[in-house]
C-alpha cells in the first residue's frame, strides 16, 4: 500500500514510519520539521519519500497526499502549558491544519487515521473512561483536539475517518520524547532527583510507542467505520510510584522532590480500551515497569 503520514518525523509518527517499512509498504512523510527531528528516521530514510511541508500549506499538503491509498494524521502541537500561550498557533496547526488534511481525503474518498487525545474528556470523573464519556477539555490543547475530532465528524460521512484518542505515550527514539518520563529518565541518568509536579498521586495510563504504532495500522487496515477509539494500556500509575520506578531500576540512592504543579493537568487518566480490543484485536503487549527495568539493562 502507499501511505503518507504527517507528522512522520515526530515521536509516535517515526515510529509508525518505521513499522510501515517493515511491512513492506510505500511510505511518504510530511513533516515542517517544527517539532519532528530528521534523526528520527535515520534508519530508514533510503526506503521513504520526505516532504518537507508544513499541513497549513493547504496547496503543497494536497500535492503530496492526494491519491494515497490511506492517510495517517500525526502533524500536531502536544504540549499542553505551551497551549495556554500559544493558543492561536495550536488552533491553526490542531485545526486549521487538520481541516485540510480532512479536506483533501474527502476530494478522493481516503480513509484517515489520526490522533486524536485522551485530552478530550478533560478531568472526568468516569475512570476508566469510555468513548461515550462527556467531552469536556480543561486546557487549549484538549479544545483543539475535540474540535478537530467535531470535523471528523463533518468529513467522515463520504469516507472513513478514525479518531485514535492516544492516552500517555512512551518509549524510545533518538531523544526520547517530551514529558514526565523523559524527564524522569534524564534526571535519574544524571543522578538528579526525579521532580514531581503536585503531590504525585496523579493517576496515569501509560501506553508503548510500539503498540501505538500497532494499533494505529490496525485502525486503517480493519473495517470500522467512522470512530473514536481509546488507546491505552488499560491499567494506570501514579506519578510518584512512576518515580520510584525508575529510582528502583536506576539502583540510584535517590529520593523524588516535589514542586508546583503546571494548571491544565487532570487528576486522573484511564482508558477503557475493550472498544480497541473488540473493533481492532489490540490489545498493548509491553508493560511500564518491564520497560523502565529494561532500559537500565543497556
Amino acid at each position: 500500500m502507499d501511505y503518507v503520514i504527517t507528522g512522520g518525523a515526530g515521536f509516535i509518527g517515526s515510529h509508525l514510519a518505521k513499522l510501515l517499512v517493515k511491512q513492506g509498504h510505500r511510505v511518504d512523510i510530511v513533516d515542517n520539521l517544527s517539532v519532528g527531528r530528521l534523526e528520527n528516521l535515520a534508519e530508514i530514510k533510503n526506503k521513504i519519500r520526505f516532504h518537507n511541508v508544513d499541513i497549513c500549506n493547504g496547496t503543497e499538503l494536497r500535492q503530496v497526499i492526494a491519491g494515497k491509498d490511506g492517510i495517517f494524521h500525526h502533524a500536531a502541537l502536544t504540549s499542553v502549558p505551551e497551549s495556554y500561550t500559544k493558543e492561536k498557533k495550536y488552533f491553526d496547526v490542531n485545526v486549521h491544519g487538520t481541516e485540510n488534511v480532512f479536506d483533501v481525503a474527502h476530494e478522493t474518498g481516503t480513509k484517515v487515521v489520526f490522533a486524536s487525545s485522551a485530552g478530550v474528556y478533560g478531568d472526568t470523573k468516569a475512570i476508566p473512561t469510555p468513548e461515550s464519556a462527556k467531552l469536556e477539555p480543561i486546557n487549549p490543547y484538549g479544545i483543539t483536539k475535540l474540535k478537530a475530532e467535531l470535523l471528523a465528524e463533518k468529513y467522515g460521512t463520504k469516507h472513513d475517518i478514525v479518531g485514535l484518542r492516544y492516552y500517555n505515550v512512551y518509549g524510545s527514539n533518538s531523544s526520547m520524547q517530551a514529558g514526565v518520563i523523559s524527564k524522569f529518565y534524564q534526571n535519574v541518568t544524571a543522578n538528579k532527583p526525579p521532580v514531581i509536579e503536585g503531590d504525585g498521586k496523579q493517576l496515569r495510563d501509560f501506553v508503548f510507542v510500539d503498540d501505538i504504532a500497532q494499533v494505529t495500522i490496525f485502525a486503517m487496515e480493519k473495517k470500522t467505520g467512522s470512530v473514536f477509539i481509546n488507546v491505552g494500556s488499560g491499567v494506570t500509575v501514579s506519578i510518584l510510584d512512576l518515580a520510584n520506578l525508575f529510582i528502583k531500576y536506576s539502583k540510584k540512592n535517590l529520593m523524588p522532590v516535589f514542586e508546583t504543579e503546571q494548571q491544565g493537568n487532570v487528576r486522573a487518566s484511564q482508558a477503557d480500551i475493550s472498544l480497541a480490543k473488540r473493533l481492532l484485536s489490540w490489545q498493548p503487549e509491553t508493560t511500564l515497569e518491564q520497560w523502565i527495568q529494561n532500559i537500565f539493562k543497556k
